[in-house]
């Protein structure tokens, strides 16, 4: 079967930073909606009409990819409004109560910072900026089920694209 919209297909992968450092390996096949939210643009295209077999590196600069670095995306909040433990490299789902930085979207923040008065939070995604080169191979395409379909997605995407998050905020 050729890769077309709407259809299923198992993918594995490894994703390098420009120098060729390894940022991601997915060993075991992964599903993903091709036609959809699950996979980024430019790499559907690099697959529209490839079979089970196929193989491509990618390079993916960050427009592409997960954006630009947004620095407005950076903010301060005091330390108090964090629980004991907090640590750089943590990440927290929206800002936390009391936050009193306005404007910000609802996302990922991480805290790339702790210091006594306050904490550095950054809700751009950790690769943001970053030109990436994907190595991946087709592994098989299936038709889309109509519940698929209807869904556009096989559910959470592995990177997510974006600054979506639930409104509830928990460090992770």
């Amino acid at each position: 079967m050729k890769i077309s919209a709407p259809c299923i297909v198992s993918l594995r992968w490894r994703l390098e930073d420009a120098q060729g450092q390894l940022i991601d390996e997915l060993e075991d096949p992964l599903e993903f909606f091709y036609g959809g939210d699950d996979l980024f643009a430019k790499v559907e295209e690099e697959l529209a009409g490839q079979e089970a077999g196929f193989e491509a590196s990618i390079a993916l600069e960050p427009e592409h990819a997960f954006g630009d670095y947004d620095s407005a995306l950076v903010c301060f909040e005091a330390r108090e409004l964090f629980p004991d433990g907090v640590e750089a490299g943590m990440q927290i789902e929206g800002l936390p109560e009391g936050a009193v930085t306005e404007g910000m979207p609802q996302a990922i923040y991480t805290v790339t910072d702790v210091y006594p008065e306050h904490v550095v939070l950054d809700g751009n995604h950790p690769l943001a900026g970053v030109g990436l080169r994907m190595h991946l191979k087709v592994l098989d395409v299936r038709e889309a089920s109509e519940e698929e379909i209807e869904a556009g997605s096989l559910g959470e995407a592995v990177f997510q694209v974006g600054h979506g998050a639930p409104p509830d905020a928990q460090l992770h």
